[in-house]
């Protein structure tokens, strides 16, 4: 225990529960079902949206769980827990809970390209979910193939790639939840990197009779941020020296510094902060024709759409970034290059795209959340009534409060972003007057979403 963080392993009961081999394979075998089951409505249930579990359970339900509470509160727990991997890993280790000698894997372990290991695949195939969305969203048939095409490539990549390669490097959900679980209030660290040092066999990342090396190809003593860290506990599991735990600490703390921020994951920041200003616009807005034209793929008008909001992620919200920060260079005349410049400064999106996808999220969970009353009872749409809820009509949550839960969430980002980009002029050793540029993006950003929700 230090003044800055508290090891929750240090309590017998939280370090014997996170341990046990039982602990996160009760969790996915959990999930598994109901994740299954969202694929079967979606295929064979009802095409109404609103009444197809697949819809409702997945992008209200979990999506709701995840975004305002699990990865503000909890970073990677979801990515310990998520279902998609799971058949593809069990096939992988060909077991379920009691490890292999050695933590044997049975794949060809090919090795993931050197010139892929980042994470732009992530943000171009979450670009490409969001391209979709409203079909995705509102389809349980479109849905349904998405999540199936997730589990086949899992599935793929267990049986060519070392570990959970689908994981780290591909899965559009895991890149934004990496990014912002920057954010927890929680940690899997080493509790002493030299005892590490000392440590030449290295089980935590190799493996052992007592677990696998780790599924995230990351090499414990070497984590300084969440972002690759799915917290699967392995590394608890297969430690001889008993030097990794679970620590509480102060949120946000992997923002406190510039090192290793890199242009993979600054673009994650601009792509998720772009798409939460697009979806405010296009699904919450007052303006129907732009949801309709998201809806008709293929068209003429569907393919302008497509242009403006690629071009917007793509283009023109880093290009307003990147006029802002060389604007930021020049007054403090830093010495740093433009590129590293944007890059550092990029990561004061991190709290303010979280943000904007809670306010974004409230908005449509609280109005649609208990749709999930009558499909827990009808999945399928076909007339069941299988706990009495079937009929329970729609009711939308706190609707008369939702600008009072909003307004203080994007004050809240606001302000972490602000702080962040003053502590980044500290950083780089300039004045904090060159944050200035930032701090305005950051302002006006804001103040938009205020405009679309207030």
């Amino acid at each position: 225990m230090t003044a800055a963080r508290f090891e929750l392993t240090r309590i017998p009961l939280v370090k014997r529960v996170l341990k046990s081999r039982w602990f996160q394979w009760a969790l996915m075998t959990l999930t598994l079902p109901i994740f299954l089951l969202a694929i079967l409505a979606g295929f064979f249930g009802t095409p109404a949206g609103s009444r197809n579990f697949g819809i409702i359970f997945v992008w209200i339900v979990w999506w709701a769980l995840v975004i305002l509470i699990m990865v503000p509160f909890a970073g990677r727990l979801w990515c310990a827990i998520c279902p998609i991997p799971a058949p593809g890993e069990w096939l992988q280790r060909r077991a379920f809970i009691t490890p292999r000698a050695g933590g044997k894997l049975f794949t060809l372990g090919w090795r993931w390209p050197a010139h892929l290991k980042n994470i732009w695949i992530q943000n171009f195939s979450f670009l490409a979910v969001a391209l979709f969305s409203v079909v995705i969203l509102t389809t349980p048939f479109a849905s349904a193939l998405v999540l199936t095409a997730f589990v086949a490539i899992a599935i793929g990549t267990s049986v060519l790639f070392e570990r959970r390669v689908f994981c780290r490097y591909i899965c559009p959900v895991g890149g934004f939840i990496g990014l912002y679980s920057q954010l927890a209030p929680v940690e899997v660290r080493v509790k002493d990197a030299a005892l590490c040092a000392s440590h030449h066999d290295k089980t935590c990342y190799r493996g052992s009779d007592e677990g696998y090396g780790c599924p995230w190809l990351v090499f414990p003593a070497a984590l300084d941020k969440n972002t690759y860290c799915g917290m699967c506990t392995e590394c608890l599991k297969t430690c001889p020296l008993d030097n990794i735990g679970v620590f509480v600490r102060v949120p946000g703390k992997d923002l406190a510094t510039t090192k290793a921020r890199r242009l993979d994951e600054a673009y994650k920041a601009f792509i998720m902060l772009t798409c939460a200003l697009a979806y405010s616009i296009v699904l919450i807005g007052p303006w129907s024709v732009l949801k309709e034209t998201a809806y008709a793929v293929a068209t003429p008008a569907w393919f302008l759409y497509a242009f403006v909001f690629l071009a917007a992620n793509l283009a023109v919200m880093p290009g307003v970034f990147l006029l802002c920060a060389w604007m930021a260079r020049k007054i403090s005349f830093n010495k740093f290059s433009l590129r590293r410049t944007f890059v550092e400064y990029a990561y004061v999106l991190v709290p303010l795209g979280l943000a904007a996808w809670a306010v974004f999220s409230l908005s449509f969970v609280l109005i649609n959340f208990s749709y999930a009353w009558q499909v827990l009872s009808d999945p399928f749409g076909w007339g069941w009534d299988l706990f009495g809820t079937a009929n329970w009509t729609w009711t939308p949550y706190l609707a008369g409060v939702q600008s009072f839960l909003q307004i203080p969430i994007l004050i809240t980002g606001l302000v972490a972003a602000i702080g962040i980009a003053f502590r980044t002029a500290r950083t780089q050793g300039v004045p904090q007057r060159a944050a200035l540029p930032i701090v305005a993006f950051c302002t006006a950003f804001t103040t938009l979403l205020l405009w679309l929700y207030v």
